[in-house]
């Protein structure tokens, strides 16, 4: 079963496209003209073992939030265009992950049903020139559009960039965990028979 799928995404604000594996190794080639986004995604990728090739370009001069929502909904598609059926997927992952003196946890539910738990408290307005509020707007697309539900809570941290790291790593491995076969499941591991 081949577990990758492409969406692309042109609008008057942005012009995104996503190419994702979830069976992959772990590589990316993330472009979006926003570094520090740039190094959230590459290393979700690596921790999350799938590949991804991402290029975003979009209305910057103005603000981030269109292209880091937009980028968040092509993901969001793209993870559930390559999830199928959902047949044999674990559907549940959970991960807490440190990152020095932040700690964050993320569960998941691959549910058909997206919602967003997102507890994060930033100290500070920016990390560089990027607001740290945009990552709830980057995760509410991604889960709108992927159709899961998604929990978020960073239990402690005082450093912003630490706090971010920790967010994108655990949602990885919870991410990679919620999307691997389970050889057990067959079919859907729902009653209702569908995801």
């Amino acid at each position: 079963m081949v577990r990758k799928a492409k969406v692309e995404r042109k609008t008057a604000e942005t012009e995104i496209t996503v190419d994702v594996n979830l069976d992959g190794t772990g590589n990316g080639e993330i472009s979006t003209t926003i570094p520090f986004l740039n190094h959230m995604l590459s290393l979700m990728v690596k921790h999350g073992f799938f590949n991804l090739v991402l290029e975003g370009r979009g209305d910057i001069d103005v603000d981030y939030h269109h292209l880091i929502e937009d980028i968040g909904i092509c993901l969001g598609k793209a993870v559930k265009k390559a999830l199928g059926s959902k047949e044999g997927i674990s559907r549940y992952g959970s991960a807490v992950v440190p990152m020095d003196e932040s700690l964050c946890r993320v569960d998941i539910d691959i549910s058909g049903r997206p919602y967003l738990v997102f507890n994060a408290e930033f100290s500070q307005k920016k990390i560089g020139d990027f607001d740290p509020d945009l990552l709830r707007d980057f995760f509410k697309s991604f889960s709108d559009n992927s159709g899961i539900t998604l929990h978020i809570n960073v239990i402690y941290g005082r450093n912003n960039h630490h706090i971010a790291e920790a967010i994108f790593k655990s949602f990885a491995r919870a991410l990679d965990m919620s999307t691997s076969i389970d050889d057990k499941i067959k079919g859907v591991l729902s009653t209702k028979g569908k995801l």
